[in-house]
């Protein structure tokens, strides 16, 4: 009986994550190839081929956004950029939302953004407890003013899911500063903790315990 709990588990370790990832990339896929449907009818692939080829969408999507990048990063592109974000702005509730994500998105996808860079310990829920959480930069100046040290802001994010969690402003002399990438600490915070993360200094991590 333990002999076939044992394999039975074993199965589920190895089809639980191959099934996860296939929904997910399926999920995805299919997301992506509703770009088709800004196609004309007469050069739709579906048509042209007679049949339906999954990922064709994401192709298109993928081709679309590389051109976007080439087109956007000239002078030409950013005038036709800040064209298009005039003609937003003069719109009450789009102007809203699109600057909000906009900020969002150049913060964490922009290559001088500062956001996620960092993983760190901070104490949460209480002081006798650590939580992994990502600085994601430092309070506004209105903010800062008046907090009598210096603080940066936190990012702690849930276990199993790190797409929710808390924003909190920290004093930074009570952080702890890992030495792990954020991919590592967001592997790490979805296992909960069964996959450890691994130090992106390893020599200098053998160096610190050594001494």
């Amino acid at each position: 009986m333990k002999a076939l709990k044992k394999y039975f588990i074993t199965g589920l370790l190895i089809w639980i994550p191959l099934v996860i990832t296939v929904w997910v990339v399926s999920a995805i896929i299919g997301a992506m190839d509703q770009s088709l449907n800004l196609l004309p009818q007469a050069i739709h692939p579906d048509r042209l081929l007679g049949v339906h080829i999954p990922g064709v969408g994401t192709v298109l999507t993928l081709v679309v956004i590389l051109l976007t990048g080439l087109v956007t990063a000239n002078i030409i592109g950013q005038k036709l950029v800040r064209f298009w974000e005039g003609i937003l702005a003069r719109i009450p509730i789009v102007k809203s939302i699109y600057y909000s994500v906009k900020q969002v998105s150049d913060t964490l996808f922009s290559s001088s953004g500062q956001a996620f860079r960092k993983v760190l310990l901070v104490r949460y829920p209480h002081p006798q407890a650590w939580s992994v959480a990502f600085m994601t930069g430092t309070p506004a100046l209105q903010i800062a003013e008046l907090l009598p040290d210096e603080h940066v802001s936190v990012f702690i994010p849930t276990a199993p899911s790190p797409v929710n969690g808390f924003f909190f402003f920290v004093r930074k002399s009570d952080t702890i500063e890992l030495d792990i990438s954020v991919d590592d600490a967001l592997k790490y915070i979805v296992s909960m903790g069964v996959v450890p993360p691994l130090p992106r200094h390893p020599n200098l991590t053998g160096r610190a315990q050594n001494e």
